[in-house]
């Protein structure tokens, strides 16, 4: 876990990777004090790159109405500042760029997280407006409108916000693009068999449904430089029967690489609300076992998310071959310098001389003050969870 990985040009100081989570507190999609602080505070605590929340490339594409988006220019300033404080830490920082497709417009996760009523949409439509579409006229779930179905027009305009919000990503400094090709959006309702019934070129076979984002894929691999790397975010499985398989996902990924993405970063679930078809049971590193196959099968680097809660866990998975990167999210939230816990609970001692150096200057002469005391009282909490079957 902790040894470099080279991906292009890009070095990435260890194998842990911040998630991207939506945090609804953009202002017309620009960048606030609270994306400086949330995103800030991961590169003080060690992770390898850090990654911003899913970005709208279009203001159709968002997921709610205080989204982070590159859909126009004075979005980039903003996210530059946080880029700017990122590596002044040292750290590296990536950008997931996403298009909601038909499940744009819900509230946030404290708010209930229903999607928006049609007089949502209208309520809520500002000077931009709210526009769900997709490959085919088919919704989300019962309580979702129906789509617009993409024309080819429509098409072109999509895949031409992709590249422009590429570009604008490497205005803002970033160190690597994540596409947000999961979790039911725009993109992967192309690869779904339900969520797709077009018959032209564009929908049917396999082929033809990796068409759309394979060429979106293409397109902002160009517009990225070479350099960088481009990772593409997917679900495994898709949640449903019938739709979109680790298989169909093996065949993805080969083509993914073939195009030039660098990291294949294993997700599942989320096409619509009715994932209980075929649900995926959620448990420690659920998500493990979909990562290993693809890695393996596909001979692609892999990222692994889900359920990773802590060191021996992390260096367990990627020592046994199930990923090249271990992404986490919430155990982040919990203590954002996860990274250096997890090295300590390997073994390393304690190096403060890689932590941000206002604090680590600080906690070494604590640590040459109560050098002692302090192991001691580490360990004797260590052995009091152990006898308690806490995992640490």
């Amino acid at each position: 876990m902790f040894s470099p990985l080279a991906l292009r040009d890009l070095v990435l100081p260890n194998r842990i990777v911040i998630s991207p989570m939506c945090q609804h507190a953009a202002d017309d999609g620009r960048a606030s004090d609270w994306h400086l602080v949330h995103l800030g505070k991961f590169a003080f605590g060690g992770a390898g790159l850090i990654f911003t929340e899913s970005t709208a490339v279009s203001p159709h594409g968002r997921v709610g109405i205080n989204d982070l988006g590159l859909w126009k220019d004075d979005q980039v300033a903003p996210l530059a500042r946080v880029v700017d404080f990122i590596h002044a830490q040292s750290g590296l920082v990536g950008v997931q760029l996403a298009h909601t497709g038909r499940k744009t417009g819900s509230f946030p996760v404290w708010e209930g997280g229903q999607p928006f009523t049609a007089a949502d949409l209208d309520r809520f439509a500002g000077a931009e407006g709210w526009r769900r579409i997709g490959p085919s006229a088919v919704s989300a779930g019962p309580t979702w409108t129906v789509p617009e179905e993409l024309d080819r027009a429509g098409m072109e305009e999509v895949a031409q916000q992709f590249e422009t919000a590429t570009c604008r990503a490497l205005a803002a400094g970033f160190d690597a693009v994540e596409l947000h090709f999961a979790h039911g959006y725009l993109i992967p309702t192309f690869l779904s068999r339900l969520a797709n019934r077009r018959t032209d070129a564009f929908g049917g076979p396999i082929e033809n449904r990796m068409r759309y984002p394979l060429e979106i894929a293409s397109r902002v691999r160009a517009a990225w430089p070479a350099e960088r790397p481009l990772f593409c975010r997917i679900s495994a499985v898709d949640g449903a029967v019938d739709s979109w398989d680790l298989e169909d996902s093996i065949i993805f990924a080969r083509e993914l690489k073939a195009v030039g993405v660098d990291v294949v970063d294993v997700s599942s679930g989320g096409l619509s609300e009715e994932i209980s078809r075929m649900n995926v049971p959620r448990g420690l590193g659920f998500q493990l076992g979909f990562a290993e196959t693809i890695r393996r099968e596909a001979q692609v680097l892999t990222q692994a998310v889900g359920m990773i809660v802590d060191g021996p866990q992390a260096e367990e998975a990627l020592r046994s071959g199930a990923a090249d990167l271990v992404a986490i999210g919430r155990a982040a939230l919990e203590d954002p310098y996860w990274p250096r816990r997890a090295a300590e609970q390997l073994g390393f001692g304690a190096d403060y001389s890689t932590w941000p150096v206002r604090h680590g200057a600080w906690l070494a002469k604590r640590e040459q003050s109560l050098g002692d005391t302090l192991r001691e009282r580490k360990d004797l909490l260590s052995a009091t969870r152990r006898s308690l079957g806490i995992r640490n």
